[in-house]
């Protein structure tokens, strides 16, 4: 069975709304049956033909993994509505407002957010982001025609709009566009194989699975050679300077979660771990002085896996949420 998290993260069932960084959750809404994640299928992307743009209309609470041109009309006061969009882990997303009609001075807003924020949880979170969140939000209403396109940082990012007026309303189109150091990832998957590499950069990069899953670290390259940093278990990474964790918790903010194991040291072989949280994050944390990489795979934990636990080489955790 889902817990909260997944269900919430799944269906998007829930959305919250900020006002200059001070945010606030709404209550559960009904997804249609046919469209659980809106992740639209290849062969519907197969179905357009080259330069044929895809459209549809937005509904209050949605959720988009294909680029278009989308359009959302007030049919009566909405005033809790978001749509969240997601790429594929080396994307970033650019949202360019098309056309706007709505009343700011009567109380409407249309806000970009750089990234997710479920249940006032942010990814990424404000440790491993460029920009303040402040900084992360884009207020139509503030900005108007002088900022009509923001890309975003990451795969992830989001809008929220209140519309008062029946009959207002406004048009996006979102174009993907190629992330060649991808740093910050929510994966669309609950399986896959991804490699991190950060090129001499003083940054914090979280790659995110909403699922409990079993994660295998195949490669680690940290810069530095592994007799310069011996320590005791308990000590963990502090002070090392360029090290990956992984993470386990029931929310979206790698900074929030627990922490579940420290890699100081680079290593070609196999590290695996089964983890059965909600959300299991792998985070490297890079002091910019070296190219750091790390190559892993993951699939989503199965039954037989949770029971048989003897296999596993690194302690298990999280099991009772599953």
């Amino acid at each position: 069975m889902l817990s909260a998290f997944q269900f919430q993260c799944h269906f998007i069932l829930i959305f919250l709304a900020a006002s200059k960084g001070e945010t606030r959750y709404l209550e559960v809404r009904d997804v249609g049956e046919d469209e659980p994640f809106l992740l639209l299928s290849e062969d519907l992307k197969r179905e357009l033909s080259a330069g044929q743009i895809y459209r549809r209309s937005l509904r209050c609470i949605d959720m988009l993994s294909i680029e278009g041109q989308f359009t959302f009309t007030a049919e009566q006061p909405q005033l809790h509505c978001a749509t969240f969009f997601i790429g594929e882990p080396e994307e970033l997303i650019t949202i360019d407002y098309d056309f706007v009609n709505i009343d700011c001075q009567g109380g409407d807003f249309l806000k970009i957010f750089d990234g997710w924020i479920l249940k006032g949880e942010k990814f990424p979170s404000s440790l491993d982001h460029p920009l303040t969140t402040t900084q992360r939000y884009v207020d139509f209403c503030e900005s108007g025609s002088i900022q009509r396109s923001t890309r975003s940082s990451q795969n992830v990012a989001m809008i929220f709009f209140r519309i008062h007026q029946p009959g207002n309303g406004f048009t996006i189109t979102v174009k993907k566009n190629t992330n060649l150091f991808p740093c910050n990832v929510i994966s669309q998957t609950p399986s896959g194989r991804f490699t991190m590499v950060i090129p001499h950069q003083h940054r914090n990069c979280s790659f995110s699975i909403i699922y409990p899953v079993v994660i295998k670290i195949s490669d680690l390259i940290l810069g530095h050679l592994n007799g310069l940093f011996l320590k005791k278990p308990s000590a963990g990474c502090t002070g090392v300077g360029d090290f990956v964790e992984l993470l386990g918790g029931t929310g979206l903010d790698p900074s929030k979660m627990f922490p579940l194991a420290d890699l100081c040291h680079s290593f070609h072989g196999s590290a695996q771990m089964k983890i059965g949280c909600d959300n299991t994050v792998l985070r490297m944390v890079s002091s910019g002085k070296h190219i750091n990489r790390v190559t892993f795979e993951y699939h989503q934990l199965n039954l037989q896996e949770t029971e048989n636990r003897k296999e596993n080489s690194i302690e298990e955790f999280c099991f009772p949420s599953i």
